[in-house]
């Protein structure tokens, strides 16, 4: 009887007339249904249970005559059980984190073995050796499928695992664990020595660029039946479940930053691998969506591995990308910067973004330290501590036996420290009611544990204690520490109380000024300023703090007020007002000049004006840093304030230069020309500098549309700026009767100084005009007698092309001028190409070359879609393309020189041949070729590795020629087609060199 023979009888001799529970697999092996068994909405057995049934009943070892055990015989019934278990594992879609979840790691072994057996994979090879280009779709997938398990299996078995609990002792199911635990071992022990080649496969695996094909029931059945045949239709890359190279990438990424995120506690050179692989797997994630049906990460681990890395491994690049705060934190305890620990975690009271468990485990670290004899730490505990624990109380926990402990000995630091961090901890204007109740419940306990009445009074006397806590409250608080406080009569006569004590005028007079330096609220500073007169008319308390700085123009109106008290609360809250500007904190600052235009309202007139001036600068303020950034134009009534600003004419009005300057800056920014250039009082144009200047720059741009003969206005406005420009020299006689030239100053000829124009100009936002101001000093630098390189700019030929007196323009002055400009219009706008290829210029004419392709390149690349359309030909001009040559030439890349020859619009063969001519060059040469569009060059490189001798690049340069594209026969459109493409190319291939 042959092998098939009998095992057909034994399969026809077992078969049961129905499927009884203990051989189902039997059934769905004879009777084929399998895939309707799968497609149940909840099929029992499980795939998973059918996977491990399937591939147990195909392992089970033979018997034979002599009862020797013998492998599992190689038979039909085998082969189709481990097909089952394949297609089982095909209809789950190969999904790892299935089946790693349900099966064991001998199971999952032998399963993806066998799908490397039938993918064609030969046995004892090893995969790194085998080229994954060249490999049928199937078979790659096959491999990293089975390296993925690999390194992932490592990776897991290195993590702590939760012991079961046993139950009660069975010798044989005892036995089976045993004997699965020491395979599992011996299978682990293989793949951490295969380790390295997995990750090697893996990386391999990430220079694929084509898709994927994975087995799928279907084309396993086809294996099954005509593995001959099929073989080719396989291998092809049209059959089976299609896996896009971006799915493909995104798993292996995911994987293989796993592994070197475990090896990194090794081996820390490691982690920067995973960082850049993580980082990696959230941009395919972007790219292909979360919802992919063939990548699953869990995001949320693998955002924990980024922020993880981002602490181990903080990026370089520190201004492009914000650390985290547990980066923040990691690298202040690894540097011993303790002091921004405690800042980092009472800004984290206001966000609670950092767990607690995350707090305390820095501060179970810290206390270490300190326990090791580092006596210097002591500090940094209690402060670490008081942040965590105002942290607690302000989610509703109690506080710790740490902080009663730290606290036992209080001291003057140490409530001023608690005090700062409760204040920086809670947002009185956002907070919640329960927040807040939080907060002034734990002040008030702190008040309870204190013995010292001068601790105390330093709490209650506190802003935040007296905003939290009302008067009654208060009241009721001492009341409760007068009940607590022990009387003890020593001698006949009765010791008074400590509390009963009144604090000395010294102390009060003291907290008052510091709750006034602190106050931000109007009402409160005056409450605050009665009480310190009622104390004592000997003090100027506007001179309490070095901070308060008003403009010199308003003190002298200011401090000649007779009422003392008056005259404080005028001045702080004036100078209140100006440094909550300063700090962008508009919303203070309006309530501190509502309430002074209230009070000087009552007997000022002028100091009324003065404040209607700086309310209308705060509210020219808020725009721009508000809704004005957004392009959002300004309400007409506030360009009616700027305008009646400008126009007024109180006499003895103390006025602050930059209020002007701003006004002007704001009509020119929202582009109000009209105003400026027809309806501006003559009288303004006479007395206030900025206006003329705004004048000069609206009318400019209202007529550069025009002919150049009615540029009337630009002559006045270049003759304005050289005049500002220019210097005076200072002449000496000697005792000799000679006259010396002694020194040069800044002319007093000009409306204004230059530092004055500079600062002027850094408050413009309008384009055009920032287009104007650039180009006029543009042409001014370039007028000078000694210039090698020009630099270009929009609209420079408005200007006239000669000074009359050279000798007297400040060259020097104008050349940095140009460079704060353009670095300021950039900061505007980096994507605006005119001004790009000013600082290209600027660059070229200093002969920073590298710098200056960079910007030439960038300002192609915005203008273009980063080169994938056409580069205007009014950006990209001969002049530009010269002198992208020149710096490629002084830069030894003279096969750029070559190609970029072929941008002119009449091809510079001369300096082409001359660059490829140069054997000592920097670029790429040869690789550079396929970017070579023009025939004749080409023919004249093939020439020249001919007479060289250089048979490889020759050939490159015969391939290039060969391109059936670059036919001169092609229509004209082809050839256009084909020598834009490769200028494409070329310009990406720079940008990414020079970028």
């Amino acid at each position: 009887m042959s092998a098939e023979a009998a095992d057909r009888e034994a399969a026809t001799s077992s078969r049961p007339c129905t499927p009884p529970q203990t051989c189902w697999f039997e059934f769905l092996l004879e009777e084929s249904l399998l895939e309707k068994h799968l497609r149940k909405p909840c099929p029992d057995p499980a795939p998973v249970q059918l996977i491990v049934q399937f591939l147990e009943q195909a392992s089970k070892p033979s018997v034979n005559e002599q009862n020797q055990v013998q492998p599992p015989p190689d038979n039909k019934r085998n082969r189709i059980l481990k097909l089952l278990a394949l297609k089982v594992a095909a209809h789950l879609k190969w999904d790892l984190d299935v089946l790693e979840k349900s099966l064991s790691v001998p199971v999952l072994n032998m399963l993806l073995n066998e799908l490397l057996c039938i993918s064609k994979v030969p046995p004892g090879t090893k995969h790194i050796d085998m080229d994954l280009a060249t490999l049928p779709p199937t078979t790659a997938m096959a491999i990293l499928l089975y390296n993925r398990w690999a390194i992932r299996t490592i990776v897991q078995s290195s993590f702590p695992v939760k012991q079961a609990k046993p139950g009660p002792p069975q010798l044989s199911v005892m036995n089976q664990m045993q004997q699965e635990k020491e395979l599992t071992e011996n299978i682990l022990k293989v793949l951490k020595e295969q380790a390295s080649d997995s990750i090697l496969v893996l990386e391999a695996a990430l220079k694929l660029n084509k898709d994927l094909y994975v087995h799928t029931m279907r084309t396993l059945d086809l294996l099954a039946m005509e593995p001959g045949v099929v073989n080719g239709e396989t291998e092809s890359s049209t059959v089976g479940l299609k896996i896009k190279t971006e799915e493909m990438q995104c798993q292996v990424c995911y994987d293989l930053g796993a592994a070197y995120f475990q090896q990194g506690s090794t081996n820390p050179a490691a982690y920067e691998n995973a960082r850049e692989k993580f980082f990696r797997t959230k941009e395919l994630i972007a790219e292909i969506g979360s919802l992919s049906l063939h990548c699953t990460i869990d995001e949320k681990r693998l955002a924990g591995y980024c922020q993880a890395c981002d602490v181990l491994v903080p990026s370089s690049d520190s201004t492009s990308q914000q650390l985290t705060p547990y980066s923040q934190v990691h690298i202040c305890l690894r540097s011993g910067n303790y002091q921004e620990v405690t800042k980092i975690f009472a800004e984290d009271n206001l966000t609670f973004s950092l767990p607690v468990q995350f707090r305390q485990s820095v501060l179970r670290e810290l206390f270490q330290k300190a326990q090791q004899g580092n006596e210097a730490l002591d500090e940094i505990c209690f402060k670490v501590c008081a942040c965590n624990t105002v942290r607690d109380i302000l989610e509703g926990r109690a506080i710790g036996v740490q902080f009663n402990q730290l606290f036992l000995r209080p001291n003057k630091e140490k409530i001023d420290f608690l005090l700062e961090v409760c204040s920086r901890s809670i947002n009185l204007e956002k907070a919640s009611d329960s927040l807040k109740g939080n907060m002034a419940a734990f002040l008030k306990n702190v008040c309870l544990g204190l013995e010292d009445l001068q601790y105390v009074f330093m709490i209650s006397s506190h802003e935040l204690f007296i905003t939290l806590l009302k008067d009654e409250e208060r009241k009721l608080l001492v009341d409760q520490m007068r009940k607590r406080s022990p009387r003890v009569n020593l001698c006949i006569k009765p010791v008074t109380s400590f509390y009963d004590i009144p604090a000395s005028a010294s102390v009060n007079i003291g907290q008052l000024e510091h709750q006034l330096i602190l106050s931000v609220d109007p009402w409160r500073i005056r409450q605050i300023l009665i009480e310190l007169h009622g104390m004592t008319s000997e003090r100027q308390f506007w001179t309490v703090s070095n901070k308060w700085e008003i403009p010199s123009v308003y003190s002298g109106v200011i401090l000649g007020i007779k009422d003392n008290l008056t005259r404080d609360l005028v001045y702080i809250l004036m100078a209140k007002g100006l440094h909550c500007s300063t700090v962008k904190d508009f919303s203070h600052a309006k309530q501190l000049f509502a309430a002074c235009l209230e009070l000087v309202t009552e007997f000022s007139p002028k100091l009324r004006q003065v404040m209607l001036n700086e309310m209308l600068l705060l509210d020219i303020h808020t725009h721009e840093a508000g809704t004005g950034q957004s392009g959002e134009r300004p309400p007409s009534d506030l360009i009616s304030r700027v305008r009646g600003y400008l126009e007024m004419r109180l006499p003895d009005i103390p006025l602050r230069q930059v209020i002007a300057e701003e006004c002007v800056a704001f009509m020119l920014n929202w582009r109000e020309n009209e105003y400026l250039t027809l309806q501006v009082p003559a009288f303004l144009l006479q007395s206030n500098p900025y206006v003329k200047l705004g004048q000069l720059l609206a009318a400019t741009c209202k007529e550069l549309p025009g002919p150049k003969e009615s540029r009337r206005t630009a002559k006045d406005l270049w003759e304005v700026v050289v005049q500002i420009c220019s210097v005076s020299s200072q002449h000496k006689r000697g005792n000799d009767g000679r006259i010396s030239l002694i020194k040069q100053r800044e002319s007093t000829l000009g409306i204004m100084y230059r530092s004055e124009l500079l600062s002027f100009i850094k408050k413009l936002r309008e384009p055009l005009v920032l287009t104007i101001i650039l180009s006029l000093f543009v042409k001014l630098h370039n007028v000078r007698e000694d210039i090698v390189n020009d630099i270009t700019a929009e609209h420079i030929s408005i200007w006239p092309s000669s000074i009359p007196n050279l000798q007297c323009v400040d060259f020097e002055a104008v050349a940095i001028t140009v460079k704060e400009l353009v670095r300021y219009a950039l900061s505007i706008n980096p994507n605006n190409h005119s001004w790009l290829i000013i600082q290209a210029d600027i660059y070229f004419a200093t002969n920073q070359y590298s710098a200056a392709l960079h910007y030439y390149l960038q300002a192609g690349a915005v203008c273009s879609d980063f080169f994938n359309k056409a580069v205007p030909p009014d950006v990209y001009t001969d002049q530009v393309i010269k002198r992208m040559i020149k710096c490629c030439s002084l830069l030894n890349c003279h096969t750029q020189v070559a190609i970029l020859c072929q941008f002119l619009r009449e091809i510079d063969y001369k300096t082409a041949f001359k660059s490829l001519q140069e054997q000592n060059s920097h670029d790429a040469m040869d690789s550079y070729y396929d970017y070579i569009w023009d025939v004749t060059i080409l023919e004249y490189l093939t020439y020249l590795h001919h007479k060289r001798g250089e048979t490889d690049k020759r050939q490159i340069a015969i391939k290039a020629i060969g391109q059936t594209e670059l036919n001169a026969s092609n229509p004209e459109e082809v050839l256009q087609l084909a020598a834009q493409r490769r200028k494409k190319k070329f310009l990406q291939a720079m940008a990414k060199l020079y970028f």
